[in-house]
């Protein structure tokens, strides 16, 4: 059985999704993508395997560039050769799942210090 091809999305429709329900992503060179900063290689580390699981889960890959203290994400889906909901999907939860922060939610979840930079993780928005 042969898929449908996916098509792109219009620039502004993509802006605007973004603006609206994701805006520390951008759309730049025909990509959306999203900086994390970290508080360290660890994070850093932290940030990219969780990508990387979510990605393999929805068989959707994203580029990653990485140093000590941030992650770039982009998506595009290349086979549509633009932006398509696949990679406003798979960007939704990597931002719901990198920018989770435990403690709030009353379940004994207390989170990494944030008074002691050996245990820093991840600079949250």
């Amino acid at each position: 059985m042969v898929k449908e091809r996916e098509k792109p999305m219009q620039e502004a429709e993509v802006k605007a999704w973004l603006a609206d329900r994701l805006p520390k992503w951008t759309l730049e060179d025909g990509w959306i993508r999203r900086t994390y900063k970290t508080s360290g290689w660890k994070g850093t580390l932290m940030v990219i395997n969780t990508v990387g699981h979510l990605a393999e889960a929805a068989w959707h890959h994203p580029d990653i560039t990485a140093s000590y203290a941030w992650v770039e994400v982009r998506l595009v889906t290349h086979s549509a050769k633009g932006i398509t909901e696949k990679d406003l999907a798979l960007a939704a939860k990597i931002e719901e799942v990198v920018q989770w922060q435990p403690g709030g939610e009353g379940q004994g979840l207390e989170g990494t210090p944030t008074d002691d930079q050996r245990f820093a993780y991840i600079k949250y928005d």
